[in-house]
């Protein structure tokens, strides 16, 4: 059974970076099993794949948010990150972090994480 819980503050101010952490357990982030995903849902809008990396440094991410998004790991935490700059009121949602069995695909998400709301507001 893989768990992923995600971190970071609940409160972003305009123009500043969010960041998020998800903490695995139950996998190493170096298995070659899992696409490591970040996915978000603004409020009463649907699911909106992020990006995601896999072993080896494959990283992966929507071209609409691309130029504002990063993904990194530390595997000796064996956790993931994600940044995302000059983040906008448009980005308020719950950020969710999950395992998935391919990118851009959210329906083959395996392992998802509760969830964390991100709100931005000055």
């Amino acid at each position: 059974q893989v768990q992923l819980q995600e971190s970071g503050p609940g409160l972003v101010k305009p123009s500043q970076t969010l960041s998020l952490t998800c903490t695995v357990d139950g996998a190493l982030i170096t298995t070659k099993s899992y696409f490591w995903s970040w996915i978000r849902q603004p409020p009463g809008k649907g699911l909106e794949w992020m990006g995601a990396l896999k072993y080896a440094g494959n990283i992966y991410y929507n071209p609409s948010l691309k130029s504002r998004m990063s993904i990194s790991s530390d595997t000796s935490k064996n956790q993931f990150t994600l940044q995302l700059s000059s983040v906008t009121p448009e980005d308020t949602a719950v950020y969710y972090c999950a395992a998935a069995g391919t990118i851009r695909s959210i329906g083959t998400v395996e392992y998802w994480g509760q969830g964390t709301q991100v709100t931005v507001s000055s």
